[in-house]
């Protein structure tokens, strides 16, 4: 294959300005934030789990206190009607008088035992409570930092996709004057050598494999024409030679 010295020299720069974007590209995917944000992401999953089984047991407690107060008036009314009852002096029997007053100690036990549940549902609610506000306020917390990643992080790809387009623009115009089978081979060429298709030739060294060439390849590639296009025996990628190659 033939390509005027020009034109070869005009593939370098297509190879620098893809180079350019795969570092921007590669950049873009390891911005820090992406990484701050998973985890970040991953402690607000955690959080809110922990919040919403908090948010379920303070409403089971609160259903507990309900009930559980809900028996203490009972039996509160219920002694009252007894200690009414005795009062009025309408019981005049001795043995349904015994019978009323047993009853009347006996709720008045079952009150003080009923009593101290209730106390001791609103403690355990107590503490529920203090556990959500806690868990509420961290969620709210990890929220806001991740917020504060994803703009940082949108802003910063913002700003690499600019320079992205910026650069393919640039790179449309190059590779369009270059000759085409020129630049097909130089795709097929960077596909295969993950990325770099085209290589300056730079002291007798390519600049694609860092291998020096030997007595041989270099003559052959003294002797060869200015307009041939010449590939690396080691990586095969395409030599472009300049005034620096050393021939």
């Amino acid at each position: 294959m033939n390509a005027a010295p020009a034109d070869q020299i005009r593939l370098l720069d297509v190879q620098g300005l893809d180079v350019r974007l795969q570092q921007l590209e590669h950049k873009r995917r390891s911005l820090p934030e992406h990484a701050e944000i998973e985890s970040l992401t991953k402690d607000l999953t955690q959080l809110r789990d922990l919040l919403v089984a908090a948010q379920t047991e303070e409403s089971d407690c609160g259903r507990e206190q309900t009930k559980a107060e809900q028996d203490v008036d009972q039996v509160r009314q219920r002694a009252t009607r007894d200690q009414q009852r005795l009062d009025s002096g309408a019981v005049s029997s001795p043995k349904d008088l015994e019978s009323l007053q047993r009853e009347i100690v006996s709720l008045a036990k079952r009150q003080g035992d009923l009593e101290e549940i209730v106390l001791e549902v609103m403690e355990r609610r107590e503490s529920v409570q203090e556990r959500l506000a806690e868990l509420t306020e961290r969620v709210s917390a990890v929220e806001a930092k991740t917020a504060d990643a994803t703009a940082r992080r949108d802003a910063a790809e913002s700003e690499l996709d600019a320079e992205i387009a910026s650069v393919t623009k640039e790179r449309e115009l190059v590779a369009g004057s270059v000759p085409a089978d020129l630049l097909k081979l130089y795709e097929k060429l960077r596909e295969q050598q993950g990325g770099v298709g085209a290589a300056r030739l730079y002291q007798r060294k390519c600049e694609g494999c860092h291998i020096e060439l030997n007595i041989t390849e270099v003559n052959e590639i003294r002797a060869a024409a200015r307009d041939a296009v010449v590939r690396c025996e080691n990586c095969r990628r395409i030599l472009i030679r300049t005034s620096e190659s050393g021939l």
